[in-house]
């Protein structure tokens, strides 16, 4: 997209936006919430499905205005005040909550990691090395089907980490997709698929080894079987993870066809509209959205693509899959690299990476709210509630399609995969146990269900990664991609009805 496009979306923007109802809307919802505040129970815990508001509160203005970091914000605030007492400093627990967000660890990590794979791409793009592979797809990807296929092939080799997938994958396959003239919601679509899916299937995964742990940690262990071991037992039955990424070759090559939003973008496409839909560049950390065409080396040479991506992956695997020390390796890999071609002095390769971590700044924004969104549900207890009442109608038969159906919504909410498997399987690994369920089949349906969570969730991390790598608007990313995301959910809760009843 050209400088002078930009200009005229945000124009356009700024044109049609109201800012006095906007900010009438936000002071009713405000007020709104502090007079519901005086009929509440005190405790948080006792408020049932009074929990429920400040979700369907964000999913109804994130439909209404496609604006995510605003639904998230304007969300967490009527949850704080849902479970504040009279004269209570609502904006003082806000911000102890952002505070407490961007202090945890678990952002720290985001910061470093994304930060700098936002720098490493814009480096591989400058280096002419996404240029020569480029070139090299080019002559073997000839259609637009091969071309996909491609991508699906790489994002099931890169299958380590989602994040490393998706932004890895994604930018790299941009360019060759966008000379057949692909919408990025399917590039998008394509690669988020491969990416959390194919984690949870591999056991040697950041997945495997997380959720391994909290198996182990909570009761479920077969004698002196590793964390691993028992997260392998799952895998069979993570139904969704199959299906999802099984689902991809099949749009690729139309057997199940484009249909709802998605159909609607190849048709904008069609008819001389952008590849990528309003508003990516927002979020893109693709060089070309963000500045035009980007300087490229005479003679660029393909391995300058392949080298970094190869240590990212290997340093990644050696370092017990910790990727920020693979991406830390691979900066200084690339730097040696790059020094000696005298392809950039040292000041422009640490002025690139600078503008690769600027890049990330929205995705990374993103990611905080959605933290702090989770934490007001944390607090007032929504997740646990979901879980609890669910509890009430299961017997081993149907345990594992209400599992999956229950964390599937929440998850759809919530979009903190990992999150809610910390609450989550404390509460579904002894109630297994109590009701005499198949373990496997119920810890299975449970991961599935983050999967969906982070497949089809408008601010899940991987929905927001994906999006940046791909230079495509989450909101548009996630809601073409929903239609294939619930064909799998629905062929998911199938699977687990029938086996639930077959292993009752």
């Amino acid at each position: 997209m050209s400088l002078k496009e930009q200009n005229e979306i945000i124009a356009n923007e700024l044109a049609t936006f109201n800012a006095r109802k906007s900010l009438a809307i936000a002071a009713i919802i405000i007020i709104a919430a502090f007079i519901m505040n005086f009929f509440l129970p005190e405790d948080p815990a006792n408020f049932g499905a009074l929990c429920t508001i400040p979700a369907l509160l964000m999913i109804v203005y994130i439909f209404a205005t496609k604006r995510i970091i605003e639904a998230l914000t304007i969300g967490a605030v009527v949850g704080f005040i849902m479970c504040s007492s009279p004269g209570d400093n609502v904006l003082a627990t806000f911000s102890e909550s952002l505070l407490n967000t961007m202090m945890s660890e678990d952002i720290a990590w985001l910061i470093i990691v994304c930060g700098l794979m936002g720098g490493i791409i814009s480096l591989i793009e400058r280096s002419g090395g996404a240029y020569a592979f480029g070139q090299w797809a080019s002559a073997r990807a000839k259609t637009e089907k091969t071309a996909l296929i491609w991508t699906w092939i790489l994002g099931c080799i890169i299958f380590i980490d989602d994040y490393l997938n998706s932004m890895t994958v994604g930018s790299c396959m941009a360019p060759l997709t966008d000379k057949h003239k692909t919408p990025r919601e399917m590039l998008a679509y394509v690669c988020d698929s491969t990416a959390a899916p194919l984690c949870v299937l591999i056991p040697i995964t950041t997945w495997a080894v997380f959720c391994g742990r909290i198996l182990v940690a909570n009761g479920w262990q077969d004698g002196d079987a590793s964390e691993v071991a028992m997260f392998v037992k799952t895998i069979p039955y993570n139904l969704y993870a199959w299906i999802a990424a099984l689902i991809v070759p099949l749009v690729i090559i139309g057997v199940i066809p484009k249909i709802g939003p998605m159909k609607a973008a190849y048709k904008r496409v069609a008819d001389g509209g952008p590849l990528a839909p309003e508003g990516s560049d927002k979020i893109s950390i693709l060089a070309s959205d963000k500045e035009g065409e980007m300087e490229i080396p005479k003679n660029p040479h393909m391995f300058n693509f392949f080298v970094p991506i190869i240590v990212l992956v290997v340093a990644t695997i050696i370092f017990d899959t910790d990727m920020e020390m693979g991406v830390l390796t691979t900066v200084a890999v690339m730097f040696v690299m790059y020094m000696a071609q005298n392809l950039m002095s040292a000041m422009e390769f640490w002025d690139i990476i600078i503008k690769g971590i600027q890049n990330m700044i929205l995705p990374l924004m993103l990611m905080v709210m959605a933290f702090v969104f989770a934490d007001m549900n944390e607090t007032i207890g929504f997740t646990a509630w979901c879980i609890e009442s669910a509890t009430h109608v299961m017997t081993p038969a149907t345990a594992p399609m209400i599992i999956f159906l229950v964390l599937a919504c929440t998850e759809f909410i919530t979009g903190t995969n990992w999150g809610m498997y910390v609450i989550a399987l404390p509460i579904i690994i002894p109630l297994a146990i109590n009701i005499g369920v198949s373990m496997p089949l119920v810890v299975g349906a449970c991961i599935s269900a983050g999967v969906f969570g982070s497949h089809i969730c408008f601010y899940s991390d991987a929905t927001v990664l994906t999006s940046a790598a791909c230079g495509c608007d989450n909101f548009r990313h996630a809601f073409t991609q929903m239609p294939f995301g619930i064909m799998a959910a629905i062929l998911s809760f199938i699977g687990y009805a029938i086996m639930g009843f077959v292993m009752a």
